[in-house]
């Protein structure tokens, strides 16, 4: 009977056939990584946001383009047309329009972002808490929660500053007081489903302090539930705080926002209709950059949509 044949392989050969047999892995994308391929390929997002990336250069920059005093009276000035001088015209003080529209898209976008960052640090601490200690404690603080979600927040906020009167200040808390409801009912809805985690309980048996347990476990796997409440709560805000102040409940002069620029306008609507339309638009271009940017940015955020590939 014949032997077979036997060849001996050297090590250099034997990588080189593993090499060549070996089929390539795909490499892996991670979540924010396809999220934001996602995100680059939406066109209509990128316009948008472009949109709002304008508005907000406009706000900072503006005044110092114009040259002009936001303040400044010139009573032979009043309701002037458009000019080389005087961009949008001037309001019926003499004051130049685009100066104080910039500086009233300016003062309410800082409003309406500090109020979001206010209220979604409140609200995301609150339903953490709630989850994290559950029984008496999460039926309790969910009693608190669900009055607050039944009070119109518009109306709430008006309350506050009535109250405690206008201002910066007054607003940025009745804002956040009447914002963090939404942030706090997400953030406890997941701490429900990570509490039970094997890392959440192998925290808990090193004793690890609550608030590094929040900070480092619960706060980096709900981000994109943070980002997407952060995304539906700045114009919501944006649109509260020209609310107020055009009813006379917000920002007071000498201060300016959209608000009051529309209550302003409203004045003279008949004789110089651009005074009321032309921060009634950039109010609306705000809202519908915000509104358009999040739906977007929560399709590129949602496992789902990122599973089906993004829209047909």
């Amino acid at each position: 009977m014949a032997l077979p044949d036997f060849a001996f392989v050297t090590p250099e050969q034997r990588r080189a056939q593993a090499a060549a047999t070996q089929v390539a892995a795909p490499p892996s994308i991670g979540f924010w990584k396809t999220a934001g391929r996602k995100l680059v390929h939406d066109r209509m997002a990128l316009l948008w946001l472009a949109v709002l990336a304008l508005i907000v250069v406009l706000a900072v920059v503006g005044p110092w383009l114009s040259g002009q005093n936001a303040n400044q009276i010139h009573v032979d000035l009043r309701n002037a047309a458009s000019s080389s001088a005087h961009w949008f015209g001037t309001d019926r003080l003499g004051r130049d329009l685009f100066t104080r529209v910039c500086l009233g898209i300016r003062i309410s976008l800082l409003v309406a972002l500090l109020a979001t960052a206010i209220g979604t640090v409140i609200g995301t601490i609150y339903g953490m808490l709630m989850a994290f200690f559950g029984g008496l404690v999460d039926e309790l603080l969910l009693r608190v929660l669900t009055i607050f979600n039944s009070l119109p927040s518009l109306l709430l906020t008006m309350i506050i500053m009535a109250v405690l009167g206008s201002g910066v200040g007054t607003m940025l808390f009745a804002l956040a007081i009447t914002s963090w409801s939404y942030a706090a009912r997400q953030a406890r809805g997941l701490v429900l489903q990570l509490r039970h985690k094997d890392y959440v309980t192998a925290a808990l048996m090193l004793d690890t302090p609550l608030w590094k347990l929040m900070v480092r476990h619960f706060v980096p796997n709900m981000a994109s539930i943070l980002i997407l409440d952060i995304g539906q709560s700045i114009p919501a805000n944006i649109f509260a705080e020209a609310s107020l102040s055009f009813l006379g409940l917000g920002i007071q002069a000498p201060q300016t926002s959209l608000g009051i620029l529309i209550a302003d306008g409203q004045d003279q609507m008949l004789q110089h209709p651009l005074e009321l339309y032309i921060p009634i638009a950039f109010l609306v271009l705000i809202v519908l950059a915000f509104n358009i940017f999040g739906d977007s940015l929560r399709d590129a955020l949602d496992p789902r949509y990122q599973a089906q590939g993004g829209r047909s």
